[in-house]
Parts: C-alpha cells; structure tokens; sequence
C-alpha cells in the first residue's frame, strides 16, 4: 500500500542543466537600425525530468512535467535567481518529451547580464536553473516507489505534482556530475560596463569568431569501502519526523526574502542582499531602505528664506506644539524642565510651516507654496521632524486618553497575553484547607481542580496624516485636535468593549449563562430592588456561594455596581447611617443602616445606555474585589494598556 502525505509549500528552486548560447547566423556581419548588434540569443535544457537534490528539500526530489504551468513564453532570466540581478528574458517555453526547453535572448543592461555573455564568450560552461512557486507536493516514504515522466523512482522522495514556471535562471555550478554543456557564438559584439557615470568600453573584434567548446565533466569514482559507503549513506539519511518544522521555517523564510525583494524592488541590490543573506528581518529592511531613500535636504535645491536659529531641543519643540494644540499649563510642567517650557511664549501660536523649519535646525527650505514637493522632501529629510511629530502625536493621544471615564477599570482583573491566539484561563478552586496531622505524621494531599475561560485580543486602530491641507492652512492646532481625538476614541473603545460583555452576559462552557439561577447569582422580581431589603437578599447568596467541592466561597462581596439610575439610591445606601422607610401592617423597622458603608459604589452609564444590548436601568451588581477573584477579566497585547502612534512615510 502506498502512503502518501500532500504539503503546501512556497517555492522550488532545481539545480543547474546544460545552457547552449547562440545568436543569428548573419548578426556578425549586420546591425540593427540602430546601428548596434543583435543581443546574445541562448538556448537551454531547464530541466529533464530526472530526481535531482534541490536546496529546497531534505529529500530528492522530481518535478512532475505535466504539473508545470507556464503561464507566459517571456519569464525573467536572472543571476542565481535573484531577482535585482536581471540578465534578459525568454522568448519561447516548451516542454518536449522529458525535458523543458527555452529560448531567449540577454535583454538587460546589467553587469550580471555582461558577465554571463563575456564568461560564455570567453567559454565558461553556464547552467541554467528553474523556479517558480509550488502549489501540490507529493511526499513518497522509504521503500516505496512512484512512476513520474515515465521513469520509476524509490523513495525517500518528494513529487512535485503542480508548480508554475516564474523564472529561470543562469548559475555557474550543477550537482549531476555528468552534465555538459555547448556553448556556441557567430556574432559580433560590443559589451558595455557602466558604473558611477564612467564607461568602460570592451574590445571590439571586427572579424567574425566561430568556436565550438564541448566540456565534459567526469564522474568522480566512489573509493569508499561498501560498509563505509553504507554507513554514510544512513548518516546522511533525512529523519522524516522532523520534515514538518523544517518546511514551516523554509516557507516563513522564503516569505521573508519575497518581502524584502518586494520592498526593495532592486533599488538598492546591495541592501537586498545583505539583508537576504544575513537573516534580516523584513521591519529592520523596512526601516534601512526608508533611511537609505530619504533625500537629504542638503542636496534639495531650494530658494527662500533661512528659518529660525535658536538650537532648540526636541523637548522644546514637543513643548511649543502642545501648548499651541491647548495643553495646560499643569500638565506641560509635569512633562518638561523648565528650559523647554521657556521656549512656549516666544513661539506661541506657530504654524505648521514655520514649527517644521524650526525643527530642521539651520537648513534652507522652499516656500511651501512655491515648491510644495521639495519643501516636503527637505523637510522630512530631518532626522528630528518626523520624531518630534510622533512625540507630539502620542502625548496629544495620551491625554486625550486618559481624559476619559475608566470605570471599567474597578470591575475587572487586567492581563496581558503575547499573540492573537484564543488563550486558556484558568482558575485554581482546589481545596487548600489546612487538615490536623495524625499521631504518624502523615500529611494529607490537597486537592486542585480549575475552572477554564477562553480569551482572545484584537487590534483596533484609525490612520491619520499631516495633510496637504493642514499645512496649507498652516493650522499646527488642528494637527493635535487629530490624535487627541483619537485617544478619546481609544478610550471609548475599550469602555464599550468591556460593558458589553458585562451586558451580555456570556455562556459558560456549561452551557449556562454566566449570571443565572443555575448558578446561584441571580435574583430578579421584586426581590431585586436596590433597598436595604434587596441588599440584604443579594449579601445572603453572594455568602452562600460555593466552591467546586462544596465548601463555602468565604469571599466576601466588595463592590456595588449599578447603572446611573441608581447612582444616587446606591450612595444614600451606602453613606445613610440612619434609615427613615415607611412601615406596613404596624411593623416596626430598625432605623439604623445596616449596609452603610459596607460597599464600594461603582456607578456606569453603559449599564443603563440603550445603545448596548442587554441594558437595564434597574438592574445592579454586587462584586467582589477583581483582585481576589474577578469576575471579569480584560487582557492587552504585551500588557500593553494605552494607544501608541505609529509612524509611516507615504
């Protein structure tokens, strides 16, 4: 019986085949109307249908030629298959009979592109290399076998049953030893090296060459002993058990590269590289290719005025902008020394234009007017504008925050968790109590048992941007009114998020609501109002709560929630120590409070807003301390609470 096991992967890259370069019989004696010769043509064997060992693969693998798509004749050719080292395209794709065939020409004007002429010139045996993306592998265990281009192969091996042809490539070394290559020229040419502006020109040789180069490379004969031979070959052997984690780092690894080459577009091949070569993450390439592309405002020509001079710090700058967006005073003092803030009344009320020449330094900038792109460029060429930007925008957004009500906060235990997974929770609800030890000594083992929720963070955020506008009207206060107003949003977002839970009172894994008469933790009825009868009631079964073995909770209740409807009735309650109810049937009532103080009042409007389902105007909570044990729990990526700004250049 066979087993198979189908993979997703990414991308396959084959080892090297024969490459044969030609050109045009006559291109040596006739020019293009332009005068220049026909380019270099080459023809090459891409693949024979044969098991080879890929880089990509611990196991050998083959390519199933019915599987291939070639989706167009005119794929790249390229340098080692990197994408910034072009050396020309294909004209024509075919696959015949068990090989895969291609034709083209050296179309780029690159260095890479030279050197594979001038080397196949001078008779260097090229090889050629396809890649392209794989959608279905077939994985073919030990001792097994498979038919694949009409030949039979063993396994350990890997079945590429459908890929798609993107890209071919010249390489300079094969790993099947028997492999040759042809390498033909009947043309004349001129090659080219350009570099910084200068040009190097080749010799040019007015009588046609004709050579014919055949390269043969011999076997190498295997001297090792047969029990060396075999004891090597099972050292060698891939463990099948460990493929899954190898894959998974293959695909996220090739993921990044295409990151970095999708980024970097071949702008700057030398960054690309290093970055691919020496494990870069793609936000560190990210951040290089930014530095890299930023002009620098030195080299902006420009013409108007020198903005102001007076060396100021960062801080100073932060300290301008925020009194200019209405910061108080209290609260820039609690920011900054006092040598920024005797910066503010001589800038106060300064535009946007005049706030980011200051914090060019001494640069010249254009009118904006004038010249709104290179004021742009020569602005944010500053390695302190963008900075004191952001700074400004987070501290707007912190205070619009924090301006905001939390009382969210006094109800509910916070957590952090590290990704966006669904995350477990556990409670411990064992018993722990301390038991008499016997005349022998023996301690008794406690028991722990647990209770499980599930939690999972989301990411919520809003962009916003220094427009065209706002520097036009050169308005630096409507830049702040921006992230104050989203920090105000941030805060009502998580407000609305927590009491809407709360409201809508979620199903347990028991398939119960969480306050339900199954669980003990509801009253309704008559019985439910906020008096000292209703209180007394709600005191009687937050006591009478049970652990899982039974014994009583012992946690006693500490807040007192309710909507704000009941605010008032609440804080009476809780501050009144003496109590003026009416009677019924002649029964006496005591007039002392016996709930005054006994509760913290917590008091939301979310409870009673129609906005939310579930709301009640009536209906209050009695909790204990989250502390102890929470009721509710709120969890924050990396325990990260409050809004940050994240800076982007567009």
């Amino acid at each position: 019986m066979k087993i198979m096991k189908k993979m997703k992967l990414t991308s396959l890259t084959l080892p090297p085949s024969p490459i044969r370069l030609v050109s045009n019989e006559n291109a040596g004696t006739t020019l293009e109307a332009t005068g220049e010769p026909s380019l270099p043509q080459f023809v090459l064997v891409a693949y024979t249908g044969v098991k080879v060992q890929s880089k990509d693969f611990l196991c050998p693998v083959v390519v199933d030629l019915q599987g291939i798509d070639i989706p167009q004749q005119k794929i790249p050719v390229r340098f080692e298959h990197k994408s910034f080292q072009g050396v020309g395209h294909t004209e024509k794709i075919v696959i015949a009979g068990s090989e895969v065939l291609a034709d083209g020409v050296i179309s780029r004007d690159t260095s890479w592109a030279r050197d594979v002429a001038m080397s196949a010139k001078n008779g260097f045996p090229w090889q050629a290399s396809m890649g392209g993306p794989i959608h279905e592998a077939e994985y073919i265990p030990f001792g097994q076998k498979v038919t694949v281009n009409g030949q039979t192969f063993e396994g350990e091996i890997y079945v590429i049953r459908k890929m798609t042809l993107k890209e071919i490539s010249f390489v300079d070394l094969g790993a099947d030893p028997n492999t040759s290559a042809k390498i033909e020229f009947q043309y004349e040419e001129r090659l080219q090296a350009s570099n910084s502006g200068l040009q190097e020109e080749m010799p040019y040789k007015n009588q046609s060459e004709a050579a014919r180069i055949e390269m043969k490379n011999i076997e190498m004969q295997n001297r090792l002993p047969t029990s060396e031979k075999s004891a090597t070959q099972e050292f060698l052997k891939p463990d099948t058990g460990s493929l899954e984690p190898y894959f998974q780092k293959m695909i996220i690894d090739q993921r990044r590269i295409a990151a970095i080459e999708k980024i970097g577009g071949g702008k700057y091949p030398d960054l690309e590289a290093k970055a691919i070569e020496d494990g870069w993450a793609v936000e560190k390439f990210h951040a290089e290719y930014q530095a890299k592309s930023m002009p620098d405002a030195s080299k902006v020509p420009v013409t108007g005025t020198q903005p102001h001079q007076g060396g100021l710090k960062p801080t100073a700058l932060e300290a301008i902008a925020l009194a200019t967006s209405g910061s108080s005073l209290a609260y820039l003092e609690s920011q900054y020394e006092e040598s920024s803030l005797d910066q503010i009344d001589r800038f106060r009320g300064i535009g946007i234009q005049e706030f980011c020449e200051l914090a060019c330094g001494g640069r010249y900038l254009p009118k904006y007017r004038r010249d709104s792109r290179g004021w742009l460029e020569a602005a944010f060429s500053s390695a302190s504008l963008p900075g004191i930007l952001s700074n400004v925008a987070n501290k707007v957004l912190l205070e619009g925050f924090l301006t905001m009500d939390d009382t969210w906060k006094k109800i509910v235990k916070i957590a952090s968790v590290n990704n966006f997974q669904t995350h477990q929770r556990y409670r411990m609800n064992g018993a722990f109590k301390f038991e008499k030890v016997g005349a022998d000594g023996e301690i008794k083992h406690g028991s722990i048992g647990e209770q499980a929720f599930s939690q999972q963070v989301d990411t919520h955020a809003i962009m916003f941007a220094l427009t065209r506008q706002m520097i036009i009207n050169d308005d630096l206060g409507a830049f702040s009114d921006i992230p104050r107003g989203i920090g105000i949003g941030a805060a009502e977002a998580i407000s609305d998020a927590v009491w809407e839970c709360v409201l809508s009172n979620p199903t347990q894994k028991d398939g119960k609501k969480f306050f339900s008469t199954d669980h003990k933790n509801l009253v309704s009825g008559a019985e439910a109002k906020l008096d000292v009868d209703g209180l007394t009631k709600a005191e009687l079964i937050f006591s009478e709560q049970e652990r899982a073995q039974g014994r009583p909770l012992g946690i006693p209740a500490s807040l007192l929630l309710v909507p704000a409807a009941l605010k008032v009735a609440a804080e009476m309650l809780m501050k009144s120590m003496t109590l003026n109810e009416t009677t019924t049937e002649n029964k006496g009532k005591p007039s002392t409070n016996p709930h005054a103080g006994k509760y913290e009042t917590v008091s939301s409007p979310h409870l009673g807003s129609k906005v939310f389902k579930g709301n009640s105007a009536t209906a209050w909570y009695l909790l204990a301390d989250p502390r102890r044990l929470a009721a509710f729990e709120v969890a924050f990526l990396g325990g990260q609470e409050r809004p940050t700004v994240e800076r982007a250049d567009a």
